[in-house]
């Protein structure tokens, strides 16, 4: 196999796998309906020839392979003309698996919560101990080092080369409706959280613990290298451990021993927080291995370090880093755009970007937020966009998740659904003022942005604006940061 097409191939992932499959050594080229930046400059920057719009002569000359993203709907025209054509294709994941992972020492981290910034340490922390790993992940670190300025890298082939992917259970394609996670043959799971998501594709939690319990069972055996790292205090997880046929060996992550219940296996002590990160001392099996240090905030940034450090430190398939070795990755690591990301400051505020937008995650966001800046006006602005969030199914949950800011802004949701099953706008503003908050709900982000230039407390010790969602909130960022210029 020489040639493949990518239909989707300006999506973030897609465009990437791209990257991937060039970095190959394949003759890559793709297809979308429209490309923009900056994927658009980064396909060009890898020598990559996108086709647009969609049109079945992108399908000429026939590929020896049609990479077809999770996008694509059943009657896109290409799909159409892929199926006449009978053109060898598979899903983005499969592909992944097949081409990559299945020829590696496969690192999978998945959970609810947490993906993107661990797969990233764990990539950037193997990159700085002088091992040369593989990944294809979903953020790229906010600052550059090691070689890591791309969300992939090909890295040294052959079982004991380590491949770090995140593990997605949201669906593969229109032609394979389960979760990506199941194409990954992991042969290190770190699973980090657990909790319903997915609203437009899974019914309930129970559907998902099922997956997961699918992606432990295909962990291989611990004397073939198996490894499962699991946080200890998700009762979900332990549901799904429970319903799989683990072999696989397990070790488990908590922020501290518990003396009411059996202690993780990898646990911190003596941890502060301040504006510079997260510092501690890890614990393993009850003896202190060292003392760790990293720019991550909050709860949640803790125990995205502890399992990074659980999948590092295991002697498997080209891993086995030393506690000095994870200590001097994890305190050169400069975090990962779209996590607590500065975007600028300006007047004394200070505008971050996030992509928080899981009520838990907007919760643990804010509270990390409140920790790194204390003190200061912590405004909350929050675009529910995703499938989920736009959904009342968390309805009373996000009532409770802004706890932690001083004000709360929300712009209009980014999906127009039925009344019945819709995010009930007014209803949030009304919960969260009955909790004693400021908050407000707008019509548009046009609007948003003017209230927050208007109004926002500037100088020494200027408001801190965080905005959440999952999609770009209509570049916010810079438009608040060049209405603040003085």
């Amino acid at each position: 196999m020489k040639s493949v097409h990518l239909i989707g191939v300006a999506g973030t992932g897609m465009g990437a796998f791209a990257g991937l499959l060039k970095s190959a050594g394949y003759d890559v080229r793709g297809s979308d309906e429209g490309v923009y930046p900056p994927m658009s400059d980064k396909l060009k920057d890898w020598g990559i020839e996108v086709r647009t719009p969609y049109a079945p002569e992108n399908l000429d000359p026939a590929p020896d392979l049609v990479v077809v993203g999770n996008v694509v709907r059943k009657d896109n025209v290409e799909a159409v003309a892929m199926r006449d054509r009978h053109l060898h294709h598979a899903s983005f994941p499969h592909a992944l698996g097949d081409l990559f992972l299945s020829k590696r020492h496969s690192v999978v981290v998945a959970g609810t919560h947490g993906k993107t910034t661990t797969s990233t340490l764990v990539a950037w922390t193997l990159l700085a101990a002088g091992r040369d790993p593989g990944f294809l992940i979903g953020g790229v670190p906010a600052g550059s080092g090691h070689g890591m300025g791309e969300s992939f890298r090909l890295g040294a082939p052959g079982p004991l080369s380590p491949f770090v992917v995140e593990g997605d259970e949201y669906d593969t394609a229109y032609f394979d409706k389960g979760p990506k996670f199941l194409h990954y043959a992991p042969k290190s799971l770190l699973c980090t959280s657990l909790e319903y998501d997915h609203a437009d594709i899974y019914p309930n939690v129970g559907a998902i613990i099922a997956r997961f319990a699918e992606v432990m069972s295909l962990v291989p055996s611990s004397e073939e290298g198996g490894h499962i790292v699991l946080w200890a205090d998700e009762p979900n997880l332990k549901k799904a451990r429970n319903e799989a046929a683990v072999t696989a060996r397990i070790t488990t992550y908590a922020e501290r021993a518990d003396p009411g219940a059996a202690s993780a296996n990898v646990t911190a002590t003596d941890v502060v927080e301040n504006e510079s990160g997260i510092s501690f001392t890890v614990v393993v099996d009850g003896v202190e291995r060292g003392h760790l240090s990293l720019p991550l905030s909050g709860r949640h940034g803790l125990l995205n370090a502890l399992g990074a450090f659980a999948v590092l430190s295991q002697h498997t398939g080209g891993l086995g880093l030393s506690t000095a070795e994870i200590a001097a990755g994890f305190a050169t690591f400069p975090g990962v755009k779209r996590r607590l990301e500065i975007r600028g400051e300006q007047d004394g505020v200070v505008v971050v970007d996030d992509f928080a937008h899981h009520p838990t995650a907007v919760r643990v966001t804010l509270e990390g937020a409140r920790r790194r800046w204390p003190g200061r006006p912590l405004w909350a602005l929050f675009e529910p966009r995703s499938a989920t969030s736009c959904r009342k199914v968390f309805q009373d949950d996000y009532a409770r998740a802004f706890d932690a800011a001083d004000k709360v802004l929300l712009a209009p949701p980014g999906r127009n659904l039925d009344p019945d099953i819709a995010l009930d706008v007014p209803q949030l503003v009304a919960d969260l003022r009955a909790r004693g908050k400021d908050a407000e709900a707008y019509g548009s982000i046009d609007e948003l942005v003017l209230v927050v230039r208007a109004s926002a407390p500037r100088g020494m010790g200027g408001a801190v604006l965080l905005c959440m969602s999952n999609g770009a909130f209509g570049g916010i960022h810079t438009r608040l940061l060049d209405g603040l210029r003085p």
